[in-house]
């Protein structure tokens, strides 16, 4: 079976974690929250469960309803609780690399759950290596795992441990964990991965994103802060560490234009609501004379909904997505290879036949997939097909969190807008300007990262790592 990618941007990973005051099965809510961020990785899912001493550990290849039963669940009995679901940035899509990761230390078991990606990771590993640190996996969460180790040898309490780990390391990351008495979370300075807080009851979670917690039935508190250290105990005391002086955010901005799930809040923003507002105001910048709006299934249906609303142009469905698709299918053969495509996503004749159709994505990443679709909706009687992207031109690599590691696989980074046009097939193509993407998230440039459109990044990049991704 070899594993079929659509043009799309594999998704951030998904954390979660509680910790029980009441008489909650915390291996069952944090499944519940994992099925929840699914979307974030479909690769491999986990969960980790403090039983007295023990920390008790199940991960596999898989979505969660694969790697999960009733059985296992009930054996993944405790008092603390955390999962991730994984989609693979550093490090293979092996089970090895699947997390959490149990760290056993002189001081006792801790086991942590980490989303995004470290830019200095592999110098570390290196630096860790030659002191004597062996790995058993190749991804950077294990990296993170022998800083905390070390450290926390060296001192009293875990805060302290914790204040050197993001001492040394550079990238994104929200991370939920497991101590011996409490449940920690924590998130990067810049905040460029999300995480918040919810309580149910006396008892208190930590996710990704906040649909997580609805899952549970959980009521969202707030979100972490960036540089922020968090520890829960089971008396519910809840105590804040703050590493860094309030500054600018840099949330991937990408959280609102695909990753994040539309219900999901983070930082004070609804994705839904981003969505539609930024396919208002692409229907501002680019207007067509058309007779439907259709979003891509999924990536594009909420911002469809904004540019119809805006244009007056009525909203309707052009593709329908074949849900019953897994993770992984087998792949069709070279002398087929449109046909994967046509397996996933099928024009509805009798809605676009003869039509002019507005058809909204949330980005282009190789093309390679837009061309296809514009061409079956043409094929199946589509009398014009205009494009329309909710996001501005994706031209730089991501290096924390995202797999676009180089530019080679990004179209707009060597073409123009006009020959990407020519390129997919459209009538006409339109790209949502970065001043448009930031005003549907009623922020500025100091609260988001956007390095993947203007290739100014947060924080340095690794000289070679840019040199290699350019391409």
């Amino acid at each position: 079976m070899k594993e079929f990618t659509m043009e799309k941007m594999k998704e951030a990973c998904g954390v979660f974690g509680i910790i029980n005051n009441d008489d909650y099965d915390v291996a069952r809510f944090t499944y519940y929250g994992l099925y929840s961020l699914q979307h974030r990785g479909q690769e491999s899912a986990g969960i980790a469960v403090k039983n007295g001493a023990t920390i008790l550990c199940h991960k596999d290849m898989g979505l969660a309803h694969e790697v999960f039963n009733k059985v296992i669940l009930n054996q993944l009995q405790g008092t603390i609780a955390i999962g991730h679901v994984r989609y693979s940035t550093t490090g293979a899509s092996e089970v090895q690399n699947a997390q959490p990761m149990v760290l056993r230390y002189r001081n006792g078991n801790m086991s942590l759950a980490h989303n995004g990606n470290l830019v200095n990771a592999s110098k570390l590993r290196d630096e860790l290596e030659a002191q004597g640190a062996i790995f058993q996996s190749t991804n950077d969460t294990e990296v993170i795992a022998n800083l905390i180790s070390r450290y926390r040898v060296l001192n009293d309490n875990i805060v302290d441990t914790l204040k050197n780990v993001m001492d040394d390391i550079r990238g994104s990351y929200a991370i939920t964990m497991i101590t011996p008495k409490r449940l920690v979370g924590m998130r990067d300075p810049l905040g460029i991965r999300p995480l918040c807080l919810g309580k149910i009851k006396n008892s208190y979670a930590f996710a990704s994103e906040s649909c997580a917690l609805d899952a549970i039935g959980a009521e969202f508190i707030r979100d972490i802060n960036p540089g922020e250290i968090v520890l829960i105990d089971h008396e519910g005391n809840i105590e804040s560490h703050n590493t860094v002086e309030k500054g600018c955010r840099k949330l991937c901005i990408f959280e609102h234009v695909y990753f994040a799930r539309p219900d999901s809040i983070i930082d004070g923003v609804c994705s839904h609501k981003a969505r539609v507002e930024a396919g208002r105001i692409l229907a501002r910048e680019y207007p067509v004379k058309a007779d439907l709006v259709a979003g891509t299934p999924d990536g594009g249906v909420d911002a469809a909904l904004g540019f119809s609303r805006e244009s007056g142009i009525p909203y309707g469905h052009a593709l329908i997505k074949n849900r019953y698709v897994g993770r992984t299918f087998i792949q069709p053969e070279q002398t087929q290879r449109d046909s994967g495509v046509s397996i996933k996503f099928n024009p509805i004749r009798s809605e676009i036949e003869g039509k002019r159709v507005v058809l909204i994505d949330d980005s282009i990443v190789r093309g390679t997939t837009t061309r296809q679709i514009v061409q079956m909706l043409k094929e199946d009687g589509a009398k014009e097909v205009h494009m329309r992207i909710s996001s501005p031109p994706y031209k730089y690599p991501c290096f924390f969190g995202i797999d676009t590691s180089t530019r080679k696989q990004l179209v707009a980074s060597k073409n123009s807008i006009d020959d990407i046009r020519n390129l997919i097939g459209a009538d006409s193509l339109g790209y949502l300007s970065l001043e448009g993407l930031l005003e549907s998230v009623k922020g500025d440039k100091c609260g988001y990262c956007t390095a993947c459109f203007d290739g100014d990044y947060p924080m340095e990049v690794p000289f070679e790592t840019l040199k290699n991704s350019c391409g």
